[in-house]
């Protein structure tokens, strides 16, 4: 997403990231990684169960994308890494 953020800034949709990690590893990475957009930390996976990102017997994220509308609702959920395309296509301009 990092070298993609202009096609989702010209659509109107932030991304976020989310893993378990603390505040201060994230902030450390997101510099290291130069990321234009916030990663938010969920160290209980509280996140990632609501939006089914959770592996099933590990109790660990699995690399997961969820779109979020306006309105609140899933727009797109798919597993691993998909196209950006594929998921800006779930958001009309």
């Amino acid at each position: 997403m990092r070298d993609e953020i202009e096609s989702f800034v010209r659509q109107g949709v932030q991304p976020l990231g989310v893993n378990p990690a603390s505040v201060e590893r994230h902030t450390r990475y997101a510099e290291k990684m130069g990321f234009p957009f916030p990663l938010l930390s969920d160290p209980d996976g509280a996140i990632a169960g609501a939006y089914g990102a959770l592996k099933p017997l590990l109790k660990s994220i699995q690399r997961s994308v969820v779109g979020i509308g306006r309105d609140g609702r899933v727009a797109y959920a798919v597993r691993g890494a998909p196209p950006v395309a594929e998921i800006l296509a779930a958001f009309p301009a």
